[in-house]
């Protein structure tokens, strides 16, 4: 997992939360594909919206902002989970097909 240390100072400035931004980008802009992105950091507020989630719409995509005050708490879920998914899939569709034969 990549961890950033959120105390670290960017242009003098302390950074107070971690924050998610989701990027739905709904058509092709500039010879880019439609996309969806995922930007996770660190941040500072000072809003009604610190701890919690936001969302903004323009030509050609849409966001939800979220930010949260807990260390590492804008993660995402671990490869080993999907991996652990897949494998316990896979493993019941064999056994489900010796069953029928």
């Amino acid at each position: 997992m990549l961890k950033k240390d959120c105390s670290d100072h960017a242009r003098g400035v302390q950074f107070t939360m971690c924050r998610k931004i989701v990027q739905n980008i709904d058509f092709e802009v500039n010879g880019n594909p439609p996309d969806l992105r995922v930007i996770r950091g660190c941040g500072w507020d000072d809003s009604n919206y610190l701890g919690r989630c936001y969302q903004r719409s323009g030509f050609g995509g849409r966001q939800e902002v979220c930010s949260c005050l807990e260390d590492y708490c804008n993660g995402s879920v671990g490869v080993t989970t999907s991996l652990t998914l897949a494998v316990c899939t896979g493993l019941i569709l064999v056994l489900s097909r010796l069953m029928y034969f």
